[in-house]
């Protein structure tokens, strides 16, 4: 197999490359260069063609993308240390959890990248207030991540799961880009140190 990804801040690169930390999964990463366009290049879009990463070829030139899709197969092929959960409810509330946290979370993280930052200004046409008025929306989604957390470890429940893996990232990238969390967040704030604690953050 290979894994076509790039170094951080990317957050769905690193997605990937904690999961396969986390798991023990020895899977190095062929790096594509962003900075200079290599993700949009015919040759990468013959394999993605939406142009963005990570992706994982398979042996027989078969191609997954999308980060929980290419975490899903792995976690088929390594099933020790799951991180996908071990019941039907576990498992659904895992998957309800990164649902939730890719639509309400990291919808309007990548909205104020595309439109709020000075980086990407010089990619696309910004709307600028319409970027701006993403901050709200993500103070205001970090809260409700605090409240959730009342009375459990982790993002969706009391083990580490994918969801948290999602969380990370997306809050590492945020931050990365000018939205860190506001202050007083105490669950949110302890579950961050906790988490970024585990050797698999650094990946």
């Amino acid at each position: 197999m290979k894994l076509y990804g790039a170094p951080n801040p990317a957050p769905n690169p690193r997605r990937v490359r904690i999961f396969l930390a986390e798991k023990g999964i020895d899977l190095p990463e062929i790096p594509v260069n962003m900075m200079k366009g290599e993700h949009k290049t015919p040759e990468f879009k013959a394999k993605n063609s939406l142009g963005q990463i990570p992706v994982l070829e398979l042996d027989d030139g078969t191609v997954i993308t999308e980060t929980v899709s290419i975490c899903r197969y792995l976690e088929a092929l390594y099933p020790d240390k799951p991180l996908f959960g071990t019941s039907p409810l576990e498992a659904a509330k895992i998957d309800m959890t990164i649902r939730r946290i890719e639509f309400q979370l990291m919808t309007p993280v990548g909205m104020f990248w595309r439109h709020a930052h000075p980086y990407t200004a010089k990619l696309l046409t910004q709307f600028q207030d319409f970027g701006d008025s993403n901050r709200e929306t993500v103070n205001r989604i970090m809260t409700w991540l605090d409240n959730e957390l009342e009375g459990q470890d982790f993002m969706a429940g009391n083990v580490y799961s994918m969801a948290d893996i999602a969380a990370l990232t997306t809050i590492d990238f945020a931050a990365w880009i000018g939205l860190t969390m506001p202050g007083g967040l105490e669950r949110l704030s302890r579950w961050h140190a906790a988490v970024s604690a585990r050797q698999s953050a650094l990946a």
